[in-house]
């Protein structure tokens, strides 16, 4: 897969760079499978820690189908080898908890897929160029206050 973008980082001539994908395992341990990313969202939505059974009970409310609890268990425990949940093997039923909170997720993501780009000055230029003015001005504000 092809990309061309271009660069709109300096007071020079627009460059154009061409990249050919990211390479693989560039968000290995941060990306999400669909399953994992609802039951992310069932623990991050949740106020206290969640059982396999509730997690399976939740996830057949949100959705059309209900998920065995056999692959429920499967997924927790890829999610925790993951680093994004947490078990609490002192409890039975076992319980679990989000390792970190959706928005260090987030930018965890970001970062991985920032620090990946063959040009990284092209990328947060179409980056900044996309977002609404009121985000712009947020980001000048934070960018403002990080460096006084």
């Amino acid at each position: 897969m092809r990309y061309d973008v271009e660069s709109q980082c300096n007071d020079t001539e627009p460059q154009t760079f061409t990249h050919t994908g990211l390479s693989t395992g560039i968000l290995e341990g941060t990306s999400l499978g669909e399953l994992e990313q609802a039951i992310m969202n069932l623990l991050w939505d949740s106020t206290e820690a969640l059982t396999a059974n509730e997690v399976r009970e939740a996830l057949a409310q949100r959705q059309d189908s209900e998920s065995a609890i056999t692959t429920v268990l499967t997924v927790l425990g890829r999610l925790s080898k993951k680093g994004f949940v947490t078990k609490d093997s002192s409890r039975r039923p076992h319980e679990f908890t989000a390792a970190t909170s959706r928005e260090e997720h987030t930018v965890k993501l970001l970062n991985d897929v920032l620090g990946s780009a063959v040009d990284k000055h092209a990328v947060l230029a179409r980056f900044i160029g996309g977002i609404e003015p009121s985000d712009a001005q947020h980001v000048r504000h934070l960018l403002q206050s990080r460096d006084s």
